[in-house]
């Protein structure tokens, strides 16, 4: 399995979905800076550094590999929200 080192203190939130837990977003609040390691197929050792969007899809993914599901990483499962409500919200912002 791969290995992420947290590179920054820095944490970012946002608004996750997931084909595991249809139907519903949540706001899991995740490293911002990351670095993550692995084997590749011919049994290299990969390291790749990611920030921002890029970083959250690593740590959401490498979260499955271990059993975690975004709702387990949720801070305030107040957010945890329908689609429906998610695309209400989106639409609010973009009219402010």
């Amino acid at each position: 399995n791969p290995v992420i080192e947290v590179l920054s203190p820095a944490v970012e939130g946002g608004w996750e979905g997931c084909l595991s837990v249809p139907g519903l977003r949540g706001f899991v609040e995740r490293p911002a800076h990351i670095r993550y390691s692995g084997i590749d197929l011919e049994g290299r050792t990969v390291s790749r550094v990611a920030r921002g969007f890029h970083a959250r899809v690593v740590q959401h993914e490498c979260d499955h590999l271990d059993g975690i599901l975004y709702p387990q990483r949720m801070r305030d499962l107040s957010k945890l929200i329908f689609e429906s409500e998610a695309r209400h919200l989106r639409a609010e912002e973009d009219e402010a």
